[in-house]
């Protein structure tokens, strides 16, 4: 029974491998414009939702006041209780103080409606307040969708990895990300497949107005896939991609702040389904912990598919832990971390069941 277990991990991870979308690879990377400072960006209208977001909105403002010119900066203020009004506007941003949040929204999607309404721009940038974009990055943005005749380009920003937990745990969020949200498919003709990363994500104004703005999706907790796809179905083309040059700037240091950037989206990308969490524990202890324990306790034949299915996880995650520019024995420690990540889906959807939903800035979803 055993054998037979790794026998079926080694053919899924096989067959992961061999998916001609290639979900596990990093070739849609896009990359900072030589052409930074003198750029002329008077096109662009970059909104900032921003609640207690004194720590990290001055550096983003500056950094993207130095992308260019012509370039107008909204930071909505989303009833801070700390400096970011003041500090986003020393740093030059306009700053609007944002309303009380009206029932079936959420404060990112409301503070965005709010700002988007101060706009006439053809494209907006929407910026997530912790979000550093290098010189060079926002005019590669901007000719890309110019370029490719894109309704929306968005950029899964590269996370810190300073400290050993963040380097075990946070490259395989994205990791997992692309394997949910295969990037070739989201950026093909067809509909089926839309994913965005609501960090740093440039569109047109009029396609975001024709898919009925943020009301479409005023209750997405996983806000920004809900964009993506609300944008294609109108027809709209998107791109998704990973770059070194925006990088996520919030600690997120330690085990118990990784969780809660977990667990906030977890259950509901599983859309709060008992049978699909089930099914997602199942398939995790299948192809991540089958192979560990057949390795151990399996016959040769056991082991041998055993190796084969680890070897093929490691191959898998190598390019991700490449281009984080991190040892590639990192890849050993996945079970451990899919067992980790697979604890803090349980405790997202046992959070659900408590009826205190998704947390994000001492506010409750469901």
């Amino acid at each position: 029974m055993l054998e037979l277990a790794a026998a079926l991990a080694a053919i899924i991870w096989i067959l992961l491998l061999l998916l001609p979308w290639r979900p596990w690879s990093v070739r849609e990377q896009l990359h900072a414009s030589t052409e930074h400072g003198a750029a002329d960006l008077s096109g662009i209208t970059v909104l900032i939702p921003a609640r207690d977001e004194a720590e990290h909105i001055f550096d983003t403002v500056t950094a993207v006041k130095n992308q260019g010119h012509g370039l107008r900066i909204i930071v909505i203020d989303d009833q801070s209780t700390d400096d970011t009004a003041r500090l986003a506007h020393m740093a030059g941003a306009e700053v609007i103080a944002g309303s009380a949040l009206p029932a079936g929204w959420t404060g990112k999607l409301w503070a965005l409606q709010q700002g988007l309404e101060q706009t006439e721009t053809e494209f907006i940038l929407q910026l997530d307040a912790d979000i550093h974009l290098a010189p060079g990055m926002l005019a590669a943005l901007h000719g890309k969708i110019r370029s490719h005749h894109l309704a929306m380009v968005t950029i899964m920003a590269l996370l810190p990895v300073k400290n050993a937990w963040q380097r075990l745990l946070l490259p395989a969020y994205v990791w997992f990300f692309k394997l949910l949200y295969p990037f070739a498919l989201a950026n093909g003709v067809g509909r089926r497949f839309a994913a965005a990363a609501g960090g740093c994500i440039l569109l047109r104004r009029e396609r975001l107005l024709g898919c009925g703005a943020y009301h479409s999706i005023a209750a997405a907790v996983i806000d920004d896939c809900a964009l993506a796809a609300s944008i294609k179905d109108q027809g709209g083309r998107i791109w998704i991609g990973l770059s070194r040059d925006v990088q996520s700037t919030r600690a997120s240091s330690s085990p118990t702040e990784i969780g809660k950037l977990i667990s906030r989206t977890a259950y509901p990308q599983l859309r709060h389904s008992v049978l699909l969490l089930l099914l997602t524990t199942l398939a995790m202890l299948l192809i991540f912990w089958i192979p560990v324990v057949a390795l151990v306790a399996a016959g040769w034949l056991g082991q041998l598919l055993a190796a084969i299915a680890l070897l093929c996880m490691w191959i898998g995650y190598r390019p991700l832990l490449r281009f984080y520019q991190l040892p590639s024995w990192y890849a050993l420690a996945l079970p451990l971390v899919a067992a980790y990540y697979l604890c803090k889906t349980w405790s997202s959807a046992w959070q659900h069941w408590r009826g205190r939903g998704s947390e994000w800035k001492q506010r409750h979803y469901r």
